[in-house]
């Protein structure tokens, strides 16, 4: 199950029990949000939709925001394709899908490349930048175009338009280049919140460290470039087909960062509505940082005189769409995926 099914099963999980008179709101949401939980062990994705009903409720509060999350909770439980469903805090729903829809989520993403988290959810959507002078600006405008187009849209910069309210650089272009090269200058501007002002501090920018973001996910891209090489030499190759595949990703590290690739749709989706290319910086991150605790917990490949086995092609696999993902968000910001760093 996907985000956006998993969505969809929510959404229509609410209007039943509207229906069957379990749930009495006033105004239904037209779409539910679920995204990875902001904690491993916390089921594979999260919705805060049961706070939202409360909302609508006369005299909501804590205590009807979880009278309405045991009413989803109960429903959804014995939804198929679902394994869990766990109220967390004052009314989050924790959902577990079934393992088998994690292979199915890495198929998915290696059978669509890059191409991956596009979709038309902004299909018929047309919008329209006025130009920016600015060298942030201007930047943020263009990958704006690149995020609203893969989710279907069409984006155009002309005199009469919406003003990108973005804190400006204070620096040219050319000093910017000069002092950073692209990549990092890219990452830069467009990693910081659109009302923060960027951190422009070459020490940081370009140390090849973990202290630095940027290089953490680029690295993490070149390691999974690595284990596809190495896996080559060994015979070994990425599958998530067959029934080892679902208990490969059993271990929470795995269904952390299947979580994250999961919201990847969600989020340029996100990202594109409301103008915040950071928003990808982020998952990027958050991926990278997922993809390294999943390599440390569960090898893609044999170690010493380990023989190679299902589990090991099936973890090579989600180190793949890993990377997959990786790719592609560098791109729509303008920044290069070495395959080695």
């Amino acid at each position: 199950m996907t985000p956006a099914q998993l969505s969809r099963t929510v959404l229509q999980t609410v209007r039943r029990a509207v229906e069957a008179d379990e749930l009495r709101v006033a105004v239904l949401p037209e779409r539910v949000k679920v995204q990875a939980p902001p904690r491993a062990g916390c089921g594979d994705y999260a919705t805060n939709v049961a706070l939202q009903l409360a909302r609508c409720v006369d005299g909501g509060g804590p205590a009807v925001a979880l009278r309405v999350a045991e009413v989803l909770r109960r429903r959804l439980v014995r939804t198929p394709g679902i394994a869990q469903v766990e109220i967390a805090g004052p009314g989050f729903l924790n959902i577990t899908v079934e393992s088998g829809g994690h292979a199915a989520l890495v198929r998915g993403v290696l059978e669509r490349g890059e191409d991956y988290g596009r979709s038309d959810a902004l299909a018929g959507t047309r919008v329209t930048l006025a130009p920016a002078r600015e060298v942030r600006g201007a930047l943020v405008g263009v990958v704006v175009g690149r995020l609203v187009g893969v989710c279907g849209g069409e984006c155009e910069v002309a005199g009469e338009g919406e003003v990108l309210a973005v804190r400006p650089a204070g620096i040219s272009a050319e000093e910017l280049l000069s002092r950073l090269g692209s990549d990092a200058a890219h990452w830069a501007l467009l990693r910081a919140a659109a009302h923060d002002l960027p951190d422009l501090d070459p020490g940081r920018l370009l140390a090849q460290r973990e202290s630095n973001p940027l290089f953490r996910v680029r690295y993490a891209h070149a390691r999974v470039r690595g284990l596809l090489r190495n896996g080559l030499d060994l015979g070994v190759g990425p599958s998530s087909d067959g029934g080892g595949a679902d208990s490969a990703y059993d271990h929470p590290a795995a269904v952390a960062l299947i979580s994250l690739l999961g919201d990847y749709p969600r989020l340029l989706e996100s990202a594109a509505r409301h103008r915040a290319p950071d928003r990808l910086a982020r998952h990027l991150e958050a991926t990278a940082d997922a993809f390294f605790r999943f390599h440390d917990a569960c090898p893609p490949l044999p170690r010493g005189a380990e023989k190679p086995l299902a589990a090991h092609r099936s973890r090579l696999a989600l180190a793949e769409a890993a990377g997959t993902v990786l790719a592609g968000g560098l791109h729509l910001l303008g920044i290069s995926a070495p395959e080695h760093l």
